[in-house]
């Protein structure tokens, strides 16, 4: 089975980009993030001409979160309960259970400056998020939870920890948020780089820094252990993120073995 995790940041923007990329890199299944399209406006039938169905959760201009499957989509379930808003709930997170794996799609908040109410928000999201993620857990051996996490685990996933000082996506209750997530009973799958030995997986558009190197791993990909057993590769496609019209994000890939239970 190969998974795979993508912010493409305007889905109608990058809807041929994705196209193509699908055809190419065969996943079957997708996470995406940042579609930016109420649901009535997702291409189902151009995702369908390639084999493949969706669950959508999205509003329109901002957020949206996806999954697409080849192998199937069933118990779906937009949002979770409890879910904090801003001040009303947003369409960040989504579940579906595709060739039996439960999948989760997430977009977390950005949380923008740690004085900010955003910064609370974030963190209040992601603590209603991990006791959602633990009751699925419990009857669910097999389950991917994928995302745009907007944190940083450690200070290896980024270009240089000194810069980010005082910033969002690296405070220690940030990380923590993370790991209660990993320590539910999950693997946080590092993939390897195709280019350089960063996996980063996002570069702001400003200033260059795709090009110098100056990235983050945000982009996550949290496996069961049960399912993380059966990880035969993982890697970060930089190449989606070059180009014409990219996303500020590349795509994770996860190779693994389909599961038994």
């Amino acid at each position: 089975m190969r998974l795979a995790t993508w912010n493409v940041n305007s889905l109608g923007a990058r809807l041929p980009r994705v196209v193509e990329w699908l055809a190419a890199t065969r996943p079957d299944i997708l996470c995406l993030q940042e579609t930016k399209l109420a649901d009535a406006a997702f291409p189902h039938e151009q995702l369908g001409e390639l084999g493949y169905e969706a669950a959508v959760h999205g509003s329109g201009q901002w957020n949206g979160v996806a999954v697409v499957s080849k192998v199937g989509v069933a118990d779906v379930r937009r949002g979770f309960d409890g879910e904090p808003g801003f001040p009303e709930a947003e369409a960040r997170a989504l579940a579906a259970t595709c060739g039996g794996v439960r999948v989760w799609s997430l977009y977390v908040p950005n949380g923008r400056t740690v004085d900010s109410p955003h910064f609370a928000y974030k963190l209040a999201w992601l603590g209603v998020l991990r006791d959602a993620i633990a009751a699925d857990a419990a009857t669910s051996p097999a389950m991917a939870v994928c995302g745009d996490f907007n944190v940083a685990p450690a200070d290896v996933d980024v270009w240089d920890p000194p810069a980010f000082v005082g910033s969002t996506h690296v405070t220690p209750l940030e990380r923590a948020a993370v790991s209660s997530l990993v320590d539910i009973g999950f693997v946080d799958v590092e993939a390897r780089a195709l280019k350089g030995d960063r996996p980063f997986t996002y570069w702001d558009y400003r200033a260059g820094n795709f090009h110098k190197g100056m990235g983050m791993r945000i982009d996550l990909v949290l496996l069961s252990t049960a399912l993380a057993a059966g990880v035969t590769d993982a890697y970060v496609d930089r190449d989606a993120r070059k180009g014409k019209l990219p996303s500020d994000h590349a795509p994770v890939v996860v190779d693994l073995a389909a599961p038994t239970t």
